[in-house]
């Protein structure tokens, strides 16, 4: 593995953890949409994360002389998946969207587990930051031995 793997496999993350982020911030911004452009309220949105792997022909992995292990890529992300948990239920006769009962179907966003997960997304995207430094730096102390 090499020192520019270090760097692409740090920055895959900070990028798939930006989209997550990015993700995050949408169902916040959403958390009261009660009404999109299918008519129904504003659904959850997930993003799904998926290990950037080694791309080898399967004949090398029965390979006597390929002894080295399998080293991964980074990460990235596949898609971005709908929440199917069912909607809230929110008793407001007034409200434009409410039924026959006066209930009305809210996203299906708790806000506390979003701000948890953005803290996640937070905390990953800075230990990134924090692998990516580290490669450099230790590139640098490669660098200042060889004056």
């Amino acid at each position: 593995m090499g020192f520019f793997n270090s760097l692409d496999i740090g920055a895959s993350g900070l990028t798939a953890q930006r989209l997550r982020m990015d993700t995050i911030s949408q169902n916040i911004a959403n958390i009261n949409t009660t009404r999109t452009e299918n008519g129904t309220p504003y659904r959850r949105k997930v993003a799904v994360f998926e290990e950037k792997s080694v791309d080898r022909p399967f004949s090398e992995y029965l390979s006597e002389a390929s002894k080295e292990k399998f080293v991964g890529k980074g990460v990235r992300v596949t898609k971005i998946v709908e929440d199917e948990a069912p909607f809230k239920k929110v008793y407001d006769p007034g409200h434009p969207d409410a039924d026959n009962e006066g209930y009305v179907s809210m996203p299906n966003i708790d806000i506390v587990a979003e701000m948890v997960n953005m803290i996640s997304a937070t905390r990953a995207y800075e230990a990134n930051v924090t692998a990516i430094n580290s490669s450099k730096g230790m590139a640098m102390k490669a660098l200042e031995i060889g004056r």
